[in-house]
C-alpha cells in the first residue's frame, strides 16, 4: 500500500522547484555564458571583425592604432559589464532565497563567486590557444561585480532608514 501525497505538499514542491529554477537558473546560464565569451570565438582577432567596422564606421578618420585602442577599452568594458550583470544575477538569487544564511550573507556569498569565477574564467582561458589570462582582466571583473554589489547594499540600506 502506497502513502498518498497531499495534494497541497506535491503542489508545494512543484513551486519550490519552479522558484528555484527562477531564482538560479538566469544566475547559472550567465555563468554559462561567461565561459562560452571565453573560448576562442570572442578572442580579439574574432571580436574584431565586428567591432573595428562598426568603429570605423562612427570614426571614419582614424588610424590603425586609434582603432586598436578602442576595440581594447571595448574589450576591457565588456569584462566589467559582464561581472556587473553576473554580481545583479547573484545578488537577485541570493536575497530572495529561503535559507537565512544565503539572504543574509548575500554580499559576501556574491563576492566571493565574482572572485572565484572570475579567477577560473581566466584560469580557462590559458588553456586557449587564441586567449590569454590576465590577472588585469580578473580584477577588471571582480570590480564590475564588486560595483553593482556596492550599488546595491548602499541602497538598501538607503531603504531600511527611510
Amino acid at each position: 500500500m502506497t502513502k498518498r501525497i497531499p495534494r497541497q505538499t506535491e503542489q508545494k514542491k512543484n513551486s519550490s522547484g519552479r522558484q528555484r529554477f527562477w531564482r538560479y537558473g538566469p544566475l547559472l546560464l550567465w555563468m554559462v555564458f561567461i565561459s562560452v565569451a571565453s573560448t576562442s570565438e570572442f578572442s580579439a582577432l574574432n571580436t574584431s571583425t565586428v567591432v573595428r567596422p562598426l568603429i570605423l564606421w562612427f570614426f571614419p578618420n582614424l588610424d590603425e592604432t586609434q582603432v586598436a585602442s578602442i576595440h581594447f577599452l571595448i574589450r576591457k568594458i565588456a569584462h566589467f559589464t559582464e561581472y556587473a550583470v553576473f554580481a545583479f544575477l547573484a545578488k537577485r538569487a541570493f536575497v530572495t532565497s529561503p535559507n537565512a544564511f544565503i539572504q543574509r550573507y548575500w554580499f559576501q556569498l556574491g563576492l566571493f563567486l565574482i572572485v572565484i569565477y572570475s579567477m577560473l574564467d581566466e584560469f580557462h582561458q590559458s588553456f586557449v590557444p587564441s586567449r590569454t589570462a590576465s590577472i588585469y582582466d580578473c580584477a577588471i571583473d571582480v570590480f564590475g561585480g564588486l560595483t553593482v554589489l556596492i550599488v546595491f547594499r548602499l541602497c538598501s540600506k538607503r531603504t531600511q532608514k527611510a
